[in-house]
């Protein structure tokens, strides 16, 4: 097998997990509580990636990183390099496409948590941001438990997007699937068969895990 693209491959599903529950905890919180109209748009575009071709997607941020575009140009003169090929372009590609696998089970969970306890806690003089440390967060932890595997375990597994923003670096871009992939091409079926069936064993465990926890989301606590 190939550790290296497995190194990689592990940090990047776990820097982008990391990125996507700082970024979507106030995201899902918004679109589980905001009551404005143009909400949907929000949705359609949060769940965009679900339906969307990877490499459409990845030829879009490929353009918008790109030196021609203009945050790739500010990227370039801020920090001497380009977006694309690089393992900085990869984590942002991934935390854009990984994006409804986080914020979906945290707007569900969030959404579920009776009203009734929250308005009880700004009742009790508790500001918003503790009502959600302390009640919205922990009567939420499967659905905040379920959005951090599945946001991994996508990560780890995704291919379409990862070739066309970061190619196939070794030690750089080559993720655990873009090995695979070279070693079909090159009729090593041994080790692209090992590492398929780690991959494999792997989104077992993940939907095993998933629907474990869904026993949990059914039975929300209320007040009656």
């Amino acid at each position: 097998m190939d550790w290296q693209a497995i190194r990689l491959s592990l940090g990047l599903a776990a820097l982008t997990t990391a990125s996507l529950l700082i970024l979507g905890l106030p995201l899902a919180y918004w679109l589980a509580y905001s009551r404005r109209r143009w909400k949907f748009l929000v949705e359609a575009v949060v769940a965009m990636p679900l339906v969307l071709p990877p490499t459409v997607l990845g030829f879009y941020l490929l353009m918008a990183m790109g030196p021609r575009s203009p945050f790739g140009r500010a990227w370039e003169n801020l920090f001497g390099r380009t977006l694309p090929f690089s393992f900085e372009g990869l984590l942002l590609a991934s935390v854009l496409y990984s994006l409804p696998f986080m914020i979906q089970p945290l707007a569900a969970a969030f959404a579920a948590v009776d009203r009734g306890l929250i308005e009880a806690s700004w009742c009790l003089g508790e500001s918003r941001v503790r009502t959600f440390l302390r009640v919205i967060a922990p009567l939420s932890w499967a659905g905040i438990l379920t959005g951090v595997v599945l946001s991994f375990a996508h990560t780890l597994g995704e291919f379409g997007v990862v070739l066309m923003v970061g190619g196939n670096l070794p030690g750089r871009t080559r993720t655990v699937s873009i090995a695979i992939y070279d070693q079909v091409q090159a009729m090593d079926y041994a080790p692209a068969a090992r590492t398929a069936a780690l991959l494999l064993g792997v989104s077992f465990l993940v939907l095993t895990f998933t629907y474990a926890l869904r026993r949990h989301q059914r039975k929300p606590w209320t007040l009656i």
